[in-house]
């Protein structure tokens, strides 16, 4: 349900609900999500008919499961580490997809804004601190949930191979620890099959 204390849709605040609170990065991955949405013309999957591919583990990600309907536990869910805001949602049924790239520019950045983040961040901060941290930030969120998506992001068609559907696969114990994990992810040695949690500490 909607905050009655804050002006975003509901949208916006089902994305608070699942990620935990409200903050400009998750802002970024609702708009991208949902101009991303738009310009494919697609619905929220139910399954797996979207494909997001995340480029951070940042907050915005979260925003792109909750608006595009791409879980890991889909399998249509992918994250890159490249520590980059960019997202990337993609249709099987038409066979293209966006990428969205948060422009450099698009938020001058604030001095002020930033100062108080070290501040809080590293526990130095005093009870002005925090709130004047908290308004900025809260102002930060709505400018960015208020500007048009061409303004935060730059759009391009992209065509990327698609990932298979989700197979269920059969598991195996691995032959150290005994636990079970998937046959597509044990590794063959010389002492037999192994997890690869036991295989990486043996090299």
């Amino acid at each position: 349900m909607t905050n009655p204390d804050e002006p975003w849709e509901d949208g916006f605040q089902r994305c608070v609900d699942f990620h935990g609170h409200a903050c400009p990065g998750l802002a970024m991955g609702y708009v991208a999500a949902k101009a991303a949405m738009a310009w494919l013309g697609e619905n929220r999957a139910e399954d797996e008919e979207i494909v997001a591919i995340v480029e951070t583990d940042a907050c915005g990600a979260d925003a792109v499961q909750v608006v595009t309907g791409c879980t890991f536990g889909k399998g249509n869910f992918l994250f890159k580490d490249y520590g980059k805001t960019a997202f990337t949602v993609l249709s099987r049924a038409k066979g293209k997809g966006i990428r969205l790239y948060a422009r450099p520019n698009a938020f001058p950045r604030s001095t002020e804004y930033y100062v108080l983040s070290e501040r809080v961040s590293s526990g130095e901060a005093d009870e002005k601190d925090l709130e004047n941290f908290m308004n900025l930030h809260r102002q930060r969120t709505l400018d960015v949930l208020t500007m048009a998506p061409g303004e935060i992001f730059e759009f391009k068609e992209v065509t990327v191979p698609l990932p298979p559907r989700a197979r269920v696969l059969d598991s195996h114990p691995c032959n150290r620890c005994g636990e079970w994990a998937m046959a597509s992810r044990l590794v063959t040695t010389n002492q037999g099959l192994l997890c690869a949690s036991c295989a990486t500490e043996l090299q």
